[in-house]
């Protein structure tokens, strides 16, 4: 019993620890610029794992002033549309994809007794800063623990950085592409222009690609991709930035 109760101990103060140092990792985003994300190097070894060496990787921080309006209106209009009022967590949005999914499996299965490809495609639900904690901490796992840990990281996102910091560093880190990350990067790569020009339908048809980027890069013509970023034009407009 006793040995127990020491090994419990030890798992208690270990997970204290970490969120210690997540914590004080978020606290220095305050004024530092994160280098890179676990994201993006999990994305560099599966690169060089498939040999993929000669790939040129491009990303370039810009500050929050030099981002256009446009891609921030329409970030927020296509990936989270309560991002300056919430919490860091859409509860509804999260119980809107549950209920989605679970329909997404039962037509799966469905298809799988038909003998038809039975993969669902999976929703997620996930804030802007949800987004954010995965992408800088997190594995792409699906699993409840990696859910909750989320969840920790986005509250602690949301009390020690402010709105803009947090739209500054996701829009600085998110993935546009193979090996392309950030949106100054983005912009250079689609638009050969600064992030700083782009015009309300440019910045719309990169804010549809988040979700899919390697695979809209290869489909840069998807009458999806054209449809939906008019459909997200008409939204900026009502869009609050933070």
């Amino acid at each position: 019993m006793k040995a127990l109760v020491r090994w419990l101990l030890i798992v208690v103060v270990g997970l204290l620890g970490l969120q210690l140092f997540f914590v004080l990792r978020i606290a220095t985003m305050a004024l530092i610029a994160p280098e890179s994300t676990a994201f993006q190097r999990s994305e560099a070894w599966r690169i060089a794992q498939e040999g993929k060496n000669g790939l040129r990787w491009r990303q370039e921080w810009v500050p929050y002033a030099r981002i256009s309006d446009n891609l921030k209106r329409a970030v927020i209009a296509s990936e989270d549309d309560g991002f300056a009022s919430h919490d860091g967590v859409d509860w509804d949005a999260i119980e809107k994809a549950w209920q989605r999914n679970a329909r997404a499996e039962q037509q799966a299965a469905r298809r799988a007794q038909a003998g038809r490809n039975a993969k669902p495609r999976i929703m997620g639900g996930s804030t802007i800063t949800q987004q954010l904690a995965k992408n800088l901490f997190l594995s792409g796992e699906r699993t409840l623990v990696r859910k909750g840990q989320e969840i920790v990281l986005t509250f602690a996102l949301e009390q020690l950085l402010s709105k803009e910091r947090i739209l500054e560093i996701y829009l600085n880190s998110v993935e546009w592409g193979e090996g392309v990350f950030g949106a100054e990067a983005a912009a250079r790569h689609y638009y050969r222009k600064s992030v700083s020009q782009l015009s309300p339908f440019e910045a719309a048809r990169l804010a549809v690609m988040l979700p899919r980027p390697r695979y809209f890069e290869k489909l840069p013509n998807s009458p999806y991709l054209s449809g939906r970023a008019e459909v997200i034009v008409g939204r900026m407009g009502g869009t609050e930035l933070p």
